[in-house]
């Protein structure tokens, strides 16, 4: 469909004359439509603005071409009229818009992840800009399920989360669309207890790809389709050595993170697809580590802690995952689709670090430690190793699909099927001297302070399968959207077998659509993964033998989620008001430490707890045209470990994040972020200890992140032509960022200090100072 000039027309309508048959033409103006055979049948062509024209088909057969041109109606024309509103969230999962705009604009350390925008929302935190990974509701880092264009993603298993961790799995130069879900979400998400997030990679209109440069890394993505075909590649590297020269351990850090992404497309016909989604991320961490100097405590009770270091560490990261999909559509009312993935990761951790240390009162050269008044605390010397390898692999074959009623209701199904197999072989220990002394010292013999071993095969089998009916429609009350389910799945290695009903309910009344409503409860499983069954087993002389335990439970979650949006106009500008309160009741918890980063599992079912909260987010215009929000959590997380009632290890009390955006009017060039994060610190305890017997919380964490950005070549406005080189290119912007602004020092977790009379101390691991970085982002 084109109009008088040849031009096509997008958004025609093209229908059967007395039926309810129809459709929309694409932005190149073309459209398709199935019909039934018949005699004679008449198809109409419409659009705004444009003359109706009709077009009657006398007895026709198989695949007809039909091109039409639109003539201008003799209407009077009107001027143009702009319409502006904000999605109602009526589901469980909401639509994050602004995430292209995030990239290329946000300023945070991760260099514009999705995860770091996620962190700004309501219930999601994070200790860590270093990390990619988040909690959310009080739940671990590991009950997030993350799923790509509808494949389950997962995570190296080995990794801590910080300045060892590479890439997000997720690239943001390939996104389309966000929706994630803070609990309650459907029955179509895999056995995770906190949160789903779907992500969606773009398809490309025609050739278009992006670069990216900073001092951190940089990324080149590139785009092109057809009509059939498409394809979306992205190449990502990051070396952040600058960021992490910031830290008060000196030493050679030397980084390398490379990942490739692609996504393929072929429409062999009008009813089958095809597609493949890959990926291959190789990360290694490189680092000798020279001196630490770190001043800690009060202004009355000052300490410095010195540490000279031998040894390095040499950590490799290898995953591959891929997926290759077949997509059918029998009819305009069914789709259905056969998925086969694949994941392997190839993990290696090993260091071999001594060093000497000093803890002394800080101002004092120990002259003084007779009168009382400070000196030397502990001398000693310590010395890590380990020799730490893990393989995995997860083949699965899926079945799903969508069949819709009728046109307010939809049935999604689905049935999966999948192999695991996990080889580890680790071997880690630590030997501590305190004054000469070796800890534990018994008199007698030469003891480690810790030690582990471990050598397992596990391969298993998990079967899932799930239903939902979905229902969306008017009624004289308002809108309503319906999701019901079930899910069930089962497990080998335990042969345990799991019922997960869960519903949500959403209504926006038609007395006042301002307001929306929504609900939703549901039973969700934490299916364990390899880490959350591997026990460790101590003997008499306190060597430790990792162990399976094979009695495991599935932990459990139990969701009651109400909540409530309110859209205004103020200052002439959207608004969105939203408001969630929730409670999750906990059982067969699996309870977990933070040691130095990294989460570890005591292999367990041992306890049953609570989270609850609300959470608050003001979203809109704050300056007209540009999107930013504020975010206010308030929670508690509890459960009951050996009898004692403690918060879980992501107590996070509250919790304030703002994102915000802004222009200046008179230079449009100039464009302006602010990312801010204020929350409760977090429970810890020493190694090998629990929260049953003592635990403190660390200092709350705070961290202000800015961006300028200046558009060298801003994107063509309406009706521009462009020569020469700037023909080729859409937009190019040069940035720069100020990483943790007021510079504050947060800490990420505690070295352990032991003197021979086995007292602690306390020694923070502060996170990055502040950083600068410069940026260039190119569009074409």
């Amino acid at each position: 469909v084109s109009d008088s000039e040849g031009k096509p027309i997008e958004f025609a309508t093209v229908r059967v004359s007395g039926t309810t048959l129809g459709t929309t033409t694409g932005l190149d103006g073309s459209y398709r439509l199935s019909v039934a055979e018949a005699d004679t049948i008449n198809i109409i062509f419409s659009c705004l603005g444009y003359e109706e024209q009709k077009r009657r088909l006398i007895e026709p057969k198989g695949d007809l071409t039909i091109n039409v041109r639109l003539k201008p109606s003799a209407a009077t024309s009107l001027d143009e009229v702009e319409v502006k509103a904000i999605r109602k969230q009526t589901g469980s999962m909401q639509s994050i818009s602004g995430a292209a705009d995030y990239r290329l604009k946000a300023a945070d350390a991760t260099g514009g992840s999705v995860e770091s925008l996620l962190t700004t929302l309501g219930g999601v935190s994070s200790s860590s800009e270093l990390s990619s990974q988040y909690s959310v509701r009080g739940g671990s880092y590991d009950e997030n399920s993350v799923y790509i264009n509808g494949v389950e993603v997962y995570r190296p298993l080995l990794v801590s989360s910080g300045q060892q961790e590479g890439l997000s799995v997720i690239n943001p130069d390939l996104v389309d669309n966000i929706s994630f879900s803070t609990g309650g979400f459907s029955a179509e998400y895999g056995d995770k207890m906190s949160s789903a997030l779907d992500i969606t990679y773009r398809r490309p209109q025609s050739i278009e790809g992006s670069v990216a440069l900073s001092m951190m890394g940089g990324s080149v993505a590139f785009g092109q389709s057809t009509k059939k075909w498409s394809q979306l590649h992205g190449l990502r590297y990051k070396r952040n050595n600058s960021l992490l020269s910031s830290l008060e351990t000196k030493g050679e850090y030397d980084p390398s993170f490379f990942d490739y992404q692609t996504h393929l497309q072929w429409a062999i016909s009008p009813k089958w697809r095809t597609s493949f989604l890959g990926n291959i991320a190789l990360n290694n961490y490189k680092f000798v580590p020279a001196n630490r100097v770190t001043n800690f405590g009060t202004a009355n009770d000052a300490k410095q802690f010195k540490v000279y270091f031998d040894g390095n560490e040499k950590d490799k990261f290898e995953t591959w995952w891929g997926a290759w999909s077949l997509d059918f559509m029998p009819n305009t009312n069914t789709a259905l689709q056969l998925l086969a993935t694949g994941f392997l990761t190839n993990e290696l951790v090993t260091y071999d670090i001594s060093g000497e240390y000093w803890l002394d009162q800080a101002g004092t050269d120990g002259s003084d430690t007779e009168a009382g008044i400070g000196g030397e605390l502990g001398v000693g010397r310590y010395h890590e190793h380990a020799r730490n390898r893990l393989k995995a692999s997860v083949i699965g074959l899926t079945l799903k699909g969508a069949t819709a009623l009728r046109p307010s209701s939809t049935v999604v199904y689905g049935v999966n099927l999948r192999r695991e197999k996990v080889m580890e072989r680790a071997s880690e220990w630590e030997l501590r001297d305190s004054a000469g002394f070796s800890l534990p010292n018994d008199g007698e013999n030469l003891r480690m302070i810790y030690n582990l071993t471990s050598r397992q095969d596990i391969a298993s089998t998990r079967f899932a399968m799930w239903g939902e009916y979905r229902y969306k429609a008017n009624s004289s009350l308002g809108f309503w959207n319906i999701n019901a389910g079930v899910r069930l799945s089962h497990w080998s290695f335990n042969r345990e077998w799991l019922f997960s009903p869960r519903m949500s309910v959403g209504f926006v009344p038609e007395a006042n659509n301002q307001w929306a409503f929504r609900f939703a409860t549901g039973l969700y499983y934490q299916a364990p993964f390899y880490k959350e069954f591997r026990a460790a087993v101590y003997d008499e002389n306190g060597n430790g033998t990792v162990v399976l335990n094979h009695d495991i439970k599935s932990q459990r979650s139990i969701h009651f989620i109400g909540g409530a949006d309110y859209t205004f106009r103020a200052f002439n500008r959207p608004f969105k008001l939203s408001g969630e309160g929730y409670i999750k009741a906990l059982g067969n918890i699996v309870p977990y430490e933070i040691d130095n980063l990294k989460v570890v599992y005591s292999g367990y079912n041992q306890c049953n707890g609570y989270a609850m909260g609300i959470d608050f987010k003001l979203f809109g215009q704050f300056v007209e045209g540009s999107d930013s929000w504020l975010s206010l959590s308030l929670m508690q997380a509890r459960e009951k470990l050996n009898g004692v009632s403690v918060p879980r290890p992501t107590d996070r009390r509250y919790n304030l994040a703002l994102y915000f955006t802004d222009y200046f009017p008179k230079f449009p060039r100039l464009k302006f972020s602010l990312r801010g994060i204020f929350s409760d610190g977090l429970p810890t305890t020493a190694p090998r200890s629990s929260r049953d017997t003592v635990y403190f919380r660390t200092p709350a964490y705070k961290r202000v992140d800015i961006g300028l950005m200046y558009g060298l070549l801003l994107p063509p406005a309406d009706g521009e032509t462009r020569t020469g080189i700037s023909k080729l290119l859409k937009s190019v912007w040069l940035g720069i960022d100020i990483f943790n602004l007021l510079d504050i020092s947060n800490v990420s977790s505690y070295y352990w200090v032991t003197d021979v009379n086995n007292l602690q101390y306390a020694v923070p691991n502060y996170l990055t100072r502040r950083q600068i970085n410069i940026r260039l982002a190119v569009d074409f």
